[in-house]
């Protein structure tokens, strides 16, 4: 019953068989081993992108950071919603590798921006000349931070509001692949397809040990990236161990079969929270991640058993009045399983 978050998971078995044959012999350092071939080829391949540049990262926040970086100047300003990781959970890191690029949060119901909305802060954005920060890009978290998810059509039309401004668009998809199991989407509708630059093609939240990649869609800017990249400290020496998990990660479609699990035992969770008396779910969740309030005497049945997932607010003692709702987050992963779910449920069910 651990729904902390999906980047506690145990690492796919896939993986670690993985990482053990590449630990075999020798391979060429920083990126020149034979597997980042293979790995470049695959992701090129699920994307559609045969000219995309390919980089692998060890840490979501190094891909969203770099990649803004990119794009952004430092006297720019990055649009993303309010909730948004890159603004709400990087201790800064966009700011810092942009070296000071302004990050701008736009308002949107569970999670979620509004092409109307975020007109309207381009609109009201840079209108002082040289005395404002300028319109940078747009960044977009998909499955969002409130675990609902952006269809690659609602991708297209937030994409279409960035490019009337002439700004590009980046996607942090550290739950890419969930994203893609809850919409039905391809990785080119959801991205390129639909207007974005550049993504965060995420992996460590799906069962991988520390790997993303970067996925660029103009190799102009591959070069530049690489020397982000080393500058930044993280281009890995050993490579071969982040390509060796983004190799199993591609094969036979892993990547997409370990979402597809979560999700569903999400979605069984979720369910559950939702038919329960007392409990009610903040917005209906896509994917593997959701909030919901439970009663105290719930959340200290299920406590007491076990039970790992994060309750916020001042309040959160286990003492007190039974009835008094209290706000949490739970997270369902790979390994997650259903009797895990139907254990929790009966739990807060008393």
């Amino acid at each position: 019953m651990f729904f902390v978050s999906d980047n506690a998971a145990p690492v796919a078995p896939e993986v670690m068989a993985a990482l053990a044959r590449a630990n075999a012999g020798y391979a060429m350092p920083y990126g020149n081993d034979a597997i980042m071939a293979e790995v470049r080829a695959a992701i090129r391949t699920a994307f559609e992108a045969p000219e995309a540049a390919v980089y692998l990262v060890a840490t979501g926040t190094t891909a969203n950071s770099l990649a803004l970086a990119l794009f952004c100047p430092p006297w720019a300003s990055v649009f993303c919603h309010r909730s948004a990781h890159i603004a709400e959970d990087e201790c800064g890191a966009p700011e810092f590798y942009t070296a000071g690029a302004k990050l701008v949060l736009v308002d949107g119901a569970a999670g979620k921006m509004t092409p109307a909305g975020l007109d309207a802060a381009l609109a009201g954005a840079a209108l002082g000349g040289v005395h404002n920060v300028q319109r940078g890009m747009v960044s977009l978290t998909n499955i969002t931070e409130k675990g609902t998810a952006y269809t690659a059509a609602e991708v297209a039309a937030l994409a279409a509001v960035a490019k009337a401004y002439g700004l590009p668009v980046h996607l942090d998809g550290a739950r890419f692949a969930n994203a893609l199991v809850a919409t039905g989407a391809t990785p080119a509708e959801m991205t390129w397809k639909a207007g974005v630059d550049v993504v965060s093609f995420g992996g460590t939240k799906n069962g991988l040990m520390g790997v993303e990649a970067v996925v660029i869609f103009d190799p102009a800017k591959a070069w530049e990236f690489e020397l982000r990249r080393k500058r930044a400290g993280h281009l890995f020496s050993k490579h071969r161990y982040l390509s060796a998990q983004m190799a199993a990660y591609m094969e036979d479609g892993l990547w997409l079969r370990l979402a597809a699990q979560a999700n569903a035992v999400g979605q069984r969770l979720a369910a559950g929270i939702a038919a329960t008396p007392g409990c009610a779910l903040e917005a209906p969740p896509a994917a593997n991640l959701m909030f919901a309030t439970l009663p105290r005497a719930a959340h200290a049945r299920a406590r007491a058993e076990g039970a790992a997932y994060y309750i916020f607010g001042t309040d959160t003692a286990m003492t007190g009045d039974p009835a008094t709702p209290l706000p949490a987050r739970f997270v369902a992963s790979w390994s997650t399983t259903a009797e895990d779910v139907d254990r929790f449920l009966a739990l807060i069910r008393g």
